[in-house]
């Protein structure tokens, strides 16, 4: 799915609603962050007036709120269906976990995967490997034996800093940029290419 929209738009208003300075590039910076890190950047660089708890509470609640109707991907369902016959899955998020369980509830995807780990849950957010070494760890394998599937810079550059094989499926409305992207295995435009062959073809490299 691609909810960076809805946190563009969300975070956007909230800062303009509380006196804060909006800029261009200011959701591409907080992609990959934890709460408590996007929280901090919206307070000391955009300019809210507020405690960075009750920044990340209002935002995180707005989110929900807008997220009533998922922008799942074209081909997301389907892939996650095929993928599920021969692998275990799991759920490697920077987005905070009240966000993510809403997600899996209203998309019905939860039953999909064996662990879901926000980057809340560990020490460092995206691009640091946090998140998905410890879900590697709950799923009990190596990264040898183990792909991501990522959207943006800071999500490819995690796998890849956690030794992950990577497939890029990038972000249309922020997409990853080419040093990042190169790190990548394999680079799709559409999820209906991804299934178990392609994911065994890059674990062969």
């Amino acid at each position: 799915m691609e909810t960076e929209t809805i946190w563009r738009d969300v975070r956007r208003d909230f800062v303009l609603a509380h006196g804060g300075r909006w800029h261009e590039g200011a959701q591409a910076t907080m992609i990959g962050m934890r709460t408590n890190e996007w929280a901090r950047y919206m307070h000391e660089d955009l300019g809210v007036a507020l405690k960075e708890t009750a920044i990340a509470d209002s935002v995180v609640a707005g989110v929900i709120e807008r997220l009533r109707e998922v922008p799942i991907l074209p081909g997301a369902s389907e892939a996650l269906e095929r993928l599920g016959r021969d692998f275990q899955l799991g759920l490697a998020t920077s987005a905070a976990l009240p966000v993510a369980n809403a997600i899996l509830q209203r998309t019905g995807w939860r039953e999909r995967f064996a662990v879901v780990v926000s980057a809340d849950e560990v020490g460092r957010g995206k691009p640091a490997p946090d998140v998905y070494l410890r879900a590697l760890e709950l799923l009990d394998i190596g990264a040898d034996r183990a792909v991501a599937v990522e959207d943006s810079s800071n999500g490819i550059r995690a796998a890849s800093n956690a030794q992950l094989r990577v497939i890029a499926v990038p972000n249309r409305e922020f997409p990853p940029d080419p040093q990042a992207l190169s790190l990548a295995s394999r680079t799709l435009a559409r999820l209906d290419a991804l299934d178990a062959p392609l994911v065994r073809s890059v674990l062969a490299r």
